[in-house]
This record gives C-alpha cells, sequence and structure tokens, in this order.
C-alpha cells in the first residue's frame, strides 16, 4: 500500500511539474477571489481517484476538490491532489500532492510529493518517517529565540478577525524568522524532517493535514490542535512542533498570549 501511494504521488507529482512547465489555466475561484482551482488541480485528483478506485474499490475517498463529508469509519483516502493552488497559478514554485490514509479517523500513512525538488516524504504508523528513503527526525532546537517557524493564513483572512495576523506578529520578532511558503503539506514535511521547528495554522482542512501528522509523528515530534489534544480530523487549527518540551511549550503559551485579545478562539 505505501509502495502504491508513493508510486501515485509520483505520477500526480509529474503532471504537477508539467503543468508548471506550461503555465497554469485557471478554471475558476471558490469561496473568494483568493481561492483558485486550475486545470491542474482537477486532472491530478482524477489521476489519483482512478488509481484509487482501481486498486482499492472499497475505500472511501475524500479531498479538496471532492467529497461532501469525511466518513468517521473504515479506510478513508484524504488527498489534496495540488496542495499551493494560489503558488501554483502564480508560477511561484513551491507546491505539492497530499495522499493520505485514514482508518478509524486516525492518520495511518502519508505521502507527500514535492516535484520541482524532487522530493517525496512518506511515513507509515510505527514504521518511521522517510525522505527520499533517509530517515526523517525533527530537529532539537529548544529555545523560542533559536528557532525557525512556518504559518499560514486561511482564505478568509480578509473577513475573518481570527485571520492569524495576531500570532505572526508575536512570533516573528521572537525568532530567528517565520515562513510563509504557501503549501501546508510542505511545511509540516520540512518540520519532520527539522529543517523547521515548528508550524502553526488557524483553519487548516483535513486534506492539509492529513499525511503531514503521520510524519511529524513518526519523525519524533507532535501534531496537535490550539487546544492541546492531539490533532484529529475536523481540527480547524494545527500546531506541530519538534516536540522539545521547552519548544513546545514556547509555542503554546505563545498562541495563547497572541489569541487572548481575539474575539473568538474558533
Amino acid at each position: 500500500m505505501l509502495h502504491f501511494t508513493i508510486e501515485l504521488a509520483h505520477r500526480a507529482g509529474e503532471l504537477l511539474r508539467q503543468g508548471h512547465e506550461n503555465g497554469a489555466a485557471l478554471v475558476h475561484t471558490k469561496q473568494s477571489t483568493v481561492d483558485l482551482v486550475t486545470e491542474t488541480d482537477l486532472a491530478s485528483e482524477r489521476l489519483i481517484i482512478d488509481a484509487l478506485r482501481r486498486e482499492y474499490p472499497d475505500h472511501a475517498i475524500y479531498g479538496e476538490e471532492s467529497g461532501d463529508v469525511l466518513p468517521s469509519s473504515g479506510p478513508v483516502w484524504v488527498i489534496d491532489p495540488l496542495d499551493g493552488t494560489t503558488n501554483f497559478a502564480h508560477g511561484f514554485p513551491v507546491f505539492s500532492v497530499s495522499i493520505a490514509l485514514l482508518v478509524d479517523s486516525q492518520p495511518v500513512l502519508g505521502v507527500i510529493r514535492d516535484p520541482l525538488r524532487d522530493d517525496s516524504f512518506w511515513a507509515e504508523r510505527g514504521q518511521g518517517a522517510w525522505r527520499n528513503g533517509q530517515r526523517m527526525q525533527v530537529s532539537s532546537t529548544a529555545e523560542l529565540g533559536r528557532s525557525l517557524l512556518a504559518t499560514g493564513f486561511a482564505y478568509d483572512r480578509a473577513t475573518n478577525p481570527d485571520n492569524n495576523l495576531a500570532e505572526f506578529s508575536y512570533f516573528m520578532p521572537k525568532t530567528r524568522g517565520v515562513r510563509r511558503a504557501g503549501s501546508a503539506a510542505l511545511d509540516m514535511a520540512w518540520v519532520a524532517c527539522g529543517w523547521l521547528d515548528g508550524y502553526w495554522e488557524r483553519g487548516i482542512n483535513v486534506w492539509d493535514a492529513a499525511a503531514a501528522v503521520v510524519m511529524i509523528r513518526e519523525a519524533g515530534g507532535l501534531a496537535m490542535s490550539y487546544s492541546g489534544q492531539p490533532w484529529r480530523p475536523g481540527d480547524r487549527n494545527m500546531l506541530a512542533s519538534n516536540g522539545v518540551q521547552t519548544m513546545h511549550d514556547a509555542l503554546v503559551t505563545g498562541l495563547r498570549s497572541a489569541r487572548a485579545g481575539l474575539p473568538s478562539l474558533t
């Protein structure tokens, strides 16, 4: 199953790479002018879904461009055929394919493919996390002031006061830097391989996070909701860290401090 998923992510990633070289064709916007879909999103989704249906006809499939309700039981494939569509549509070279398997709402397998850097990240519960065949391990950074973090901003950031700007403003001067690359799946994969020390985002979706959660946990890190509980499908916020207690506690404290004045803690 893991080998099948890695190969499938490679095939979808090659489709994205070719689309990037040829120039993205915008199909339409979704809920706002910053929530985009391209022909390549849809072609990648068709490729992945067709392959999954042939190989695992009894499994459910849920993704960004398809699926209305996430099943809570049984095996469910969760897919993001193009994570980083806004980047892709503008030619900005940071985007990925993300494929995860949930069993009874628990992430058990995840693959993320970065086609432009020829990077494949994968993990299976209990079997470790890997990048291009090399074992991944989270960083050992213990102090917020020595950390490099990443974050993202939800599509409703212009209309929702809970838009992550307070959190960004809090962490930026207290760290070595905060990156906003535009692909949540890659941000979290980079936490798993130790390039980043932590990641947070409000408004995240299950297809953004599921594959990376397996990697982070298998690489020794923590993937939590803002409430402090282990992240589960349906949680709309994410805090991922290297799991070092002082580092993780500093991130939790920072989020609480930054969000204390917000009208809502959704």
